[in-house]
């Protein structure tokens, strides 16, 4: 077996083991790039090692850190507890503050899995309260988060622009955002229609909302104290610099947090504690295995594969479904993102008249769109949250079948705009 194979061999066994085990993907990633490429690729250890991602670890690490501080000083919290006051009872309209809140959260910085474990619990309590049902908040929440995934600041967002990049497509970091956040929008209001929440338009509910928070802060108790507008103003200094004056946001983001540890605005170890290594280990290990893979003819490989089961009018709507069924069961950025987008280019060009970025935007846009199943992150915290009252078996069975119905829906979707309306595609 020549070691194009074999590489191949590992990293599809990466994404079975990512589905099936709850064994760290990364680290097995790494081990099996060590032993691919040091004992059958001819490659030293050096050389292996060289594929490790250092300034995407570092821009992860900083952008985390920062958010990690404004989670542990209570600053989000209070964010989201404000935000739900402006509902003023009127209970249609409380999913939709919580989709719009958790995108906004998600949008400038936390990302999705951060904002939706913010949220679930606030949000799912409310729900329980004024009589929303659980899985129509659920959709709400994470959809919502997802909507702001892959802003050019979120966890998910640097990862996929930083492997776009790397392989022939820079420059596009807003159109992939817009993407997204348009999909997810487009089916949260469909959901919203389909499953009577306008029908809560016409409720109020009379009296408070008791709105649990990890800092026990009870609603309309606790107000903004200094440390929480410094840190407002800080997040708000990084991305107005990052947006104007190009500033590298993870660099900026470790300076932010020195200032506000300076300042004793926020506690770093407090930060260090709540960030996600998990998350940036998988992403940084999976991309050590898939330098490998370059380095071995394995990627040419795997694209030969996805080119013989595609055709230039059908490449986006099976690399949508693709991504979008493999997510369902694996990590969307830590997995399914950094193994395939590395082979768009090259898919590209064999399959011919078809333009990189449009099947690119399917696999973004497809991997994203089920994120909310039951065995997803975010479904999963949706789940945990749910009021005590509400059948666990049902709501699983619920967004077990909403996220497999979004392969179908992400792949005509991404079919639609990306082959045949060409939305954004030159």
């Amino acid at each position: 077996m020549d070691a194009a194979t074999l590489s191949l061999g590992a990293g599809l066994l990466t994404i079975i083991i990512s589905c099936t085990i709850r064994l760290h993907v990364g680290f097995l990633a790494i081990s099996l790039a060590w032993i691919v490429g040091v004992y059958f690729a001819d490659m030293s250890p050096r050389e292996v090692m060289g594929g490790f991602p250092t300034r995407l670890f570092m821009t992860l690490v900083g952008v985390t850190l920062l958010f990690s501080v404004a989670q542990a000083n209570g600053t989000l919290d209070l964010i989201a507890q404000k935000a739900v006051r402006f509902c003023k009872g009127n209970v249609g309209v409380m999913p939709i503050m919580f989709f719009f809140l958790s995108f906004v959260l998600s949008s400038i910085g936390p990302g999705s899995i951060a904002s939706t474990a913010l949220m679930a619990p606030m949000a799912m309590a409310v729900a329980g309260q004024v009589g929303i049902p659980a899985f129509l908040m659920a959709i709400m929440i994470g959809h919502g988060g997802n909507a702001g995934a892959l802003s050019p600041i979120a966890p998910a967002g640097i990862i996929v622009n930083s492997v776009m990049e790397e392989n022939g497509l820079g420059g596009y970091e807003t159109l992939t955002f817009l993407n997204n956040m348009v999909a997810q929008t487009v089916v949260v209001l469909t959901a919203y229609f389909l499953f009577g929440g306008w029908r809560l338009l016409n409720r109020h509910h009379e009296g408070e909302l008791v709105v649990p928070s990890k800092h026990g802060n009870p609603m309309n108790r606790h107000e903004f104290e200094q440390k929480h507008w410094l840190t407002m103003g800080i997040i708000g200094t990084l991305l107005i610099s990052v947006v104007f004056l190009n500033v590298d946001v993870g660099l900026g983001a470790f300076a932010c947090t020195i200032v506000l540890a300076l300042l004793k605005a926020g506690d770093e170890s407090e930060a260090v504690k709540l960030m996600p290594w998990r998350v940036i280990m998988m992403v940084c290990g999976v991309t050590v295995l898939i330098s490998v893979l370059d380095e071995t003819g394995g990627l040419a490989l795997f694209t030969r594969l996805l080119v013989d089961v595609s055709t230039t009018e059908t490449a986006t709507a099976i690399m949508a479904f693709t991504t979008g069924f493999i997510s369902i069961y694996s990590s969307t950025s830590g997995v399914v993102l950094p193994m395939f987008l590395p082979t768009v280019s090259d898919m590209a060009q064999q399959l011919g008249d078809i333009n990189p970025l449009a099947i690119a935007s399917s696999m973004n846009v497809g991997a994203h769109l089920v994120d909310v199943s039951a065995l997803s992150t975010l479904g999963a915290l949706c789940m945990a949250a749910a009021p005590k009252q509400e059948d666990s078996r049902k709501l699983f069975n619920k967004l077990m079948a909403w996220g497999l119905s979004m392969t179908v829906v992400g792949a005509a979707t991404c079919w639609l705009l990306f082959s045949v309306l060409l939305i954004g595609i030159d």
